[in-house]
């Protein structure tokens, strides 16, 4: 797969545009992007797809004082930008007046942006790329002989840069990938099937699990969820795995997104200093971590991003704003335009994967979820699950077709161990949760 992204031809383009709208007198935002990847995919030992992508975007906001109008374009040429500079502005033409709306305050933009290693290319071509899915596969498919369908394994590698201008003079860019090897596979036969997958992502290719480890660890959770039985509804502990576990920390953010505040749409509305987790529990954004998954020097509007406290000895510290519900609200942007960078729930005592199973003696465990059941204007939560019952503080067998049910209120309050498993393949990262108490609903 070819390694070369024009960075300084975007860059340039970015200036270029900027030029032309400072001399059709509207101040502009430019937004540009260009990503190459290759992904391959085997299914039942055959090679199944080979896509090489090599996208690019190229978008245009433009104000005329309180007018806003955007365009976008794939062709960099001077013509084509113009072009778009026109429409945008057209359209600004068209558009209410709106007192909030504008550039970024110029004195919090990312002048100096931190170079925060993300870009790290993994030689690999097409035949490494289907050899590697079919290792993962096969590794999957010859782990038990309970393993009787695929749904597949794939391979990608993508990199990428984004560039970001305005009329501030602000002009930054910075370059990441991703690499990622992934498995789906059945296990069972005719009524009694069960699916489940596995996979591991990193920046760094030569950190990744190997193909085999992926291909075993899918067929391992697929067979483990085998023989689903039957329980009753009830009030039980809930466990959340590091994966699941991740949507809390989602909904929390959802809750206080500065839109959600200011259109009075949120459970969490004037709720800054409230106790809304235990005390020994913080929720905290790290955007400049090296090689991490969600790292970025500035947010979606060029703003500099900076470590901070969303929850802080459990108590609310502030609301998530960009530059517009910043304004709205009277306060200053946060840096999280395009959301939060690094999310990571942490616990002054985090316990291990089994002392978790043993301090819920009695409970369920959650590895799957459906369904989108998190309603942050009233904080209800409900959503169909699958996973495990715990009996004692061991598991006992596979759970599927439940729903867990709760407000997020109380999960929050209610949440009385965090694990030391903190999942480290997404931009939220969080360990096992355990909350002392949801309505379960079963058979």
């Amino acid at each position: 797969m070819s390694n070369e992204i024009n960075a300084a031809l975007i860059k340039e383009r970015i200036e270029f545009a900027l030029d032309i709208a400072k001399k059709n007198n509207v101040e502009a935002e430019v937004s540009a992007s260009e990503s190459i990847g290759l992904s391959a995919s085997a299914r039942m030992g055959d090679v199944e797809t080979v896509e090489f992508n090599n996208d690019r975007s190229f978008s245009i906001t433009v104000y005329k004082g309180t007018q806003k109008g955007a365009a976008s374009t794939n062709d960099l040429h001077d013509e084509a930008i113009e072009k778009a500079i026109k429409a945008a502005s057209s359209i600004a033409g068209f558009t209410g007046e709106d007192k909030y709306a504008g550039l970024p305050d110029k004195d919090l933009l990312a002048w100096e942006a931190k170079d925060l290693d993300l870009d790290h290319p993994w030689d690999i071509d097409s035949e490494k790329a289907i050899a590697l899915a079919i290792e993962c596969e096969d590794a999957a498919r010859n782990y038990d002989a309970e393993i009787s369908n695929s749904e597949g394994a794939a391979v990608n590698s993508h990199r990428g840069v984004v560039v970001l201008g305005n009329s501030h003079g602000f002009v930054q860019s910075y370059s990441g990938g991703r690499h990622s090897i992934s498995c789906s596979v059945i296990a069972g036969q005719a009524d009694a099937m069960q699916r489940d997958y596995a996979y591991t992502l990193n920046r760094i290719s030569t950190q990744l699990n190997s193909a085999a480890e992926v291909g075993e660890e899918a067929a391992r959770k697929a067979i483990k969820r085998l023989n689903p039985q039957a329980i009753k509804s009830q009030e039980v502990p809930i466990l959340f795995s590091n994966e699941m576990a991740r949507s809390l920390l989602g909904s929390l953010m959802s809750a206080i997104n500065g839109r959600s505040i200011y259109h009075k749409a949120s459970f969490l509305l004037d709720s800054v200093g409230e106790q809304l987790f235990p005390e020994w529990l913080n929720v905290v954004e790290q955007p400049h971590l090296k090689q991490a998954i969600g790292s970025s020097a500035f947010d979606g509007e060029g703003t500099a991003t900076q470590d901070r406290s969303w929850i802080e000895g459990g108590k609310l510290q502030g609301y998530m704003l960009d530059s517009y519900s910043a304004r709205q609200l009277g306060e200053k942007t946060t840096g999280n335009a395009g959301g939060t960078r690094n999310l990571e729930l942490q616990a002054s005592n985090m316990a291990s994967f089994d002392d978790l199973l043993h301090e819920m003696q009695t409970g369920f465990y959650v590895t799957e979820m459906m369904g989108s059941g998190a309603n942050t204007v009233t904080g209800d939560y409900s959503r169909g699950a699958a996973g495990y019952w715990v009996e004692n503080g061991v598991i006992q067998h596979a759970v599927d077709e439940v729903t867990i049910a709760g407000n997020l209120r109380d999960m929050y309050k209610d949440i009385v161990a965090v694990g030391n498993d903190i999942d480290l393949r997404s931009s939220t990262r969080s360990g096992s949760v355990l909350i002392s108490k949801m309505t379960l609903a079963g058979k």
